[in-house]
Formats: C-alpha cells, sequence, structure tokens
C-alpha cells in the first residue's frame, strides 16, 4: 500500500502549525487514528519545520448513566461504578501517553472530561480551539448507527473545526 503525502490547507493559506484533537477510548479503532495523526503530523519527517499541538481527550461516562435509571441499590454501587470508571480512563490515558513518547512527542495535552463522548469532544474542540478533531471509525452499519446514535455524526455536524475519521485498512479487522 502506497503512502500518501497529506497536506493540510484552509482556504487559501497553508498551515504550519495546528491543534489536533484526537478523541480516544479503550477501542483499537480510536488507537489506530492516535497512531495515524502521530505518523502523518507529528514525525520529523511527515512535517519538517512544523510545530503541532496535540490534545488526546477521553469522554468518561457518568456513572449513572453506566447503571442505568437505578432502582434499590443503585446508590451503594455508584462509588465502585465511579472508581471503575476512573480506573479504566487512567489505563487510556496511559496507552496514549505511552504511544505519544514512543513517537517522540513529550509536550502531548492529556484531557479527561466526565459527560456523553459528544458533547465532551465539541467542547473540547472548542476548549483547545482545535484545528482538527481526529476519530477512529469503528464501521457500524447504518442501522446500528441511527439505533445507538453516532459520535462522529454528531461531531461533524457541531463541532467547531474540521473532523478527520481515520478508517482502518479492511485488512486490518478481526474476525469476531
Amino acid at each position: 500500500m502506497a503512502e500518501l503525502e497529506v497536506v493540510v490547507t484552509f482556504g487559501d493559506e497553508q498551515r504550519e502549525s495546528m491543534v489536533f484533537l484526537v478523541a480516544i477510548d479503550n477501542s483499537e479503532e480510536n488507537f489506530y487514528a492516535l497512531r495515524w495523526v502521530l505518523r502523518h503530523y507529528f514525525s520529523g519527517a511527515a512535517n519538517p519545520g512544523a510545530v503541532h499541538k496535540l490534545v488526546v481527550v477521553y469522554a468518561k461516562p457518568i456513572p449513572s448513566a453506566v447503571i442505568g435509571i437505578g432502582g434499590l441499590g443503585a446508590v451503594d454501587v455508584l462509588p465502585y461504578v465511579e472508581s471503575d470508571l476512573s480506573k479504566i480512563a487512567d489505563g487510556v490515558i496511559q496507552k496514549a501517553r505511552d504511544l505519544c513518547v514512543a513517537n517522540s512527542v513529550d509536550d502531548a495535552t492529556f484531557d479527561v472530561s466526565q459527560g456523553e463522548a459528544k458533547t465532551v469532544l465539541c467542547g473540547a474542540a472548542e476548549k483547545y480551539q482545535a484545528d482538527m478533531l481526529v476519530m477512529g471509525c469503528r464501521g457500524y452499519g447504518a442501522v446500528r448507527r441511527a439505533v445507538l446514535g453516532s459520535v462522529k455524526d454528531y461531531c461533524t455536524r457541531y463541532a467547531q473545526c474540521n473532523v478527520l475519521i481515520v478508517k482502518k485498512p479492511l485488512n486490518t479487522y478481526s474476525s469476531a
């Protein structure tokens, strides 16, 4: 597979410094997107002289949303769910940090914000004045996206920046 050259332009101007906001969760697809951004925008060979900023954002679910409506005893489990969600967030951020350091990006910003992924990501794009929001593609079908909703669909409509969806090559998806 041939490597492609990526040149980012906005209107008539080509930017030498951009803010990339990468959405991350525990999925293989979003880590592939992070690796893709690191390879295409943050390696010295990719953009000599360019100084980009990388912001990695993890949207931590609200504990009550994970439990559901609740019932008797739901309040008792809330602290345990919160603790587990925090441990998951810490693990995901550490994995992303390790990937960045392995690619010689030591100055990335890591942001864990609690809430629905779509609102967290759009809010972070505005907060960090991102030039591009980068997300992985899970390859869900139209019916599943319609039932579950799509974070990518929402972000492409409402984020205050460009949105890049990075797809893994088809031969790298597992047959599960």
